[in-house]
């Protein structure tokens, strides 16, 4: 019997049983369906990511305090107070980091803000002034839509002066109140708004519709209570100089700190290419930890195909039989049991892939429409082939046991088989 025949007679005996056919499918396609939704949204993710972080510029350097993080159980170490106002005031001179452009400190936590009988827990800022630390409005990339910003002046006096995002003025200002002028309470402390933020969504890590800018002095004194910084973010003069700016920065910390071992380092310095490589570590570490759980289900698909097999060589006992009597062989017989399970799993794989697509399609969309985040829509082709061949796999391998039960069976017998 020709390769050809085999094919043909394999379809055939599929589109007779279409019921139980799509039954038989069903744990493949549920498993390539959440493969492929698993690594769209997670590509999608990823690239979500990293535009926001590219969206910063490659000059941007950030020091963090504490060692760098190995691994889940360092993360700790990122709370500590290693970075202070000296360490600001060194780095801001140019005898030591010739190549710095700008340097401005990040104090930021939650807190709750209040006007009138309206609430609203928000991100607290802390941030420097827009003419010092002119850094500010380049690495979030806003502008301020109605007001101004903060002054040298408001800085060194900790002045209680904030700016808030859209969302804490729809929040509290329901009621149409022009929010300049007017006071808010932080932490129980009065703070004149001055400048109101367009509607921008996340930036980084930060989210500035829900959030309110402040002195990075005031935030210190009055409403953190702390003298050291949770981050420096600083500008190289030139994207060519990050790598020597970042050695001289470490190099000024570490005198600063009195660290003669960069072993004992209480500070570490990222760059845009350090995040971007974390980012996608972390995501590719993700993505094949949710696309291995996404996998068990072909195999619980597998094993549903390897039964419904055996029932459908139970079945055609009697077309087996004849068959053999006709001149079929084991071989002939073996290869056209094997095709209808590689056939029903790739057909399932090709479902899989396609309802898989139209779910990312649809959550990228949800997303980007009712969340304002552009979230894009990425079609994983590895993901496609590695699902199209994963479903013939298991049709293979779960489709043997039954087709060499089928070939072994006596014609005689299966022509007397009631």
């Amino acid at each position: 019997m020709t390769f050809k025949n085999t094919v043909r007679t394999s379809l055939t005996g599929l589109a007779a049983h279409k019921g139980r056919s799509a039954l038989t499918i069903l744990g493949v396609v549920i498993g390539v369906t959440a493969i492929i939704l698993v690594m769209s949204i997670g590509q999608g993710a990823e690239k979500l990511i990293l535009d926001q972080i590219q969206g910063l510029g490659s000059k941007m350097i950030f020091v963090l305090p504490g060692q760098e993080p190995s691994g889940p159980t360092d993360f700790a170490s990122l709370y500590v107070d290693s970075l202070k106002e000296r360490d600001l005031d060194s780095l801001k001179n140019k005898g030591n980091v010739p190549y710095i452009d700008d340097v401005m400190p990040l104090v930021f936590g939650y807190d709750s803000l209040a006007y009138g009988n309206e609430t609203y827990q928000g991100m607290v800022l802390g941030v420097g002034d827009k003419t010092e630390f002119g850094v500010a409005e380049r690495l979030f990339d806003f502008e301020i839509k109605d007001g101004v910003f903060f002054s040298p002046e408001d800085v060194r006096a900790k002045a209680s002066v904030v700016i808030i995002g859209d969302k804490v003025i729809k929040e509290l200002f329901s009621d149409g109140t022009d929010p300049i002028g007017e006071k808010i309470k932080i932490k129980g402390k009065n703070f004149k708004v001055i400048g109101l933020l367009p509607s921008q969504g996340s930036i980084g890590a930060f989210n500035f519709d829900e959030g309110a800018l402040i002195p990075y002095t005031t935030a210190q004194d009055y409403v953190f209570g702390k003298k050291n910084f949770d981050r420096l973010v600083i500008t190289a003069t030139d994207e060519n100089l990050v790598d020597r700016t970042v050695e001289d920065i470490e190099i000024t910390l570490r005198n600063s700190h009195g660290i003669d071992d960069s072993k004992k380092d209480d500070f570490y310095v990222e760059t845009q290419a350090n995040i971007m490589e974390t980012v996608s570590s972390i995501t590719l570490v993700l993505t094949l930890l949710l696309t291995s759980v996404a996998a068990i289900s072909l195999v619980v698909g597998g094993v549903g195909i390897m039964n419904i097999m055996l029932v459908s060589v139970t079945e055609r006992t009697r077309e087996i039989g004849l068959r053999k009597a006709l001149g079929a062989t084991n071989k002939d017989i073996l290869w056209q049991f094997l095709m209808d399970s590689v056939f029903l799993t790739m057909i399932g794989g090709v479902v899989g892939i396609i309802l898989g697509a139209l779910l990312s399609f649809i959550t990228s969309w949800i997303i980007t429409t009712f969340y304002g985040i552009n979230f894009t829509f990425v079609f994983p082709v590895s993901a496609a082939l590695m699902g199209i061949g994963v479903s013939a796999g298991v049709g293979l391998l779960f489709g043997i046991y039954p087709a060499r039960q089928a070939s072994k069976k006596s014609p005689i017998e299966a022509l007397r088989y009631e």
